[in-house]
């Protein structure tokens, strides 16, 4: 209910809600447990935005991929995620919603770039929503390691940045290539 009261609340100040429920990637749960999880936490969250009259066409959504917990035994490839995602989605988000900026939620970089990538390769043509990210650990979190507090780590740093922030780019394009990683790093 909060979550649909604050969308509507910005719709009626003029802004663009950005409507957050996400699954945490916490846990032993399996890729099928947490498909369930957020299915149903997206049911809820779209059947409140109804009830509150938020003008789906007018808000972003920014949920968690479907993934297995961090600590399940099984940890499914990129495709297989990318899949249970998109049909997830297929399932509890309504149409009118123009665009899904997934956050990264403990993943790690170059796993949440290769993730994004698979579902706008294979699934952005069958889709109505713009498939695009809203990380910020998995962008972040390389150049402060790189960085360190010391000021001469400060070019390396935004180098590691930008390295990011384009990789995540392609990604939302569906031309990402996890071969960059290798090349850009070095």
């Amino acid at each position: 209910h909060a979550l649909a009261r604050y969308a509507a609340l910005c719709q009626e100040a003029g802004l663009v809600p950005i409507v957050e429920p996400e699954v945490l990637m916490n846990g032993d749960h399996s890729l099928a447990r947490c498909f369930q999880v957020t299915e149903d936490a997206l049911r809820a969250v779209f059947r409140q935005l109804y009830l509150q009259r938020v003008l789906l066409e007018g808000m972003i959504l920014k949920p968690n991929m479907v993934v297995p917990g961090l600590d399940c035994p099984i940890q499914e490839s990129v495709e297989e995620v990318a899949a249970a995602t998109i049909e997830c989605f297929q399932h509890s988000v309504p149409a009118a919603v123009p665009g899904v900026a997934f956050l990264s939620g403990g993943q790690s970089s170059e796993l949440a770039s290769a993730r994004l990538n698979a579902m706008n390769v294979k699934y952005q043509s069958q889709v109505p929503w713009a498939l695009s990210f809203s990380f910020a650990r998995a962008i972040q979190q390389p150049a402060m390691e790189l960085w360190a507090g010391k000021a001469e780590n400060t070019q390396a740093a935004q180098k590691a940045l930008y390295h990011r922030a384009r990789c995540n780019r392609e990604a939302r394009r569906g031309e990402y290539d996890p071969q960059i990683d290798a090349v850009d790093a070095s």
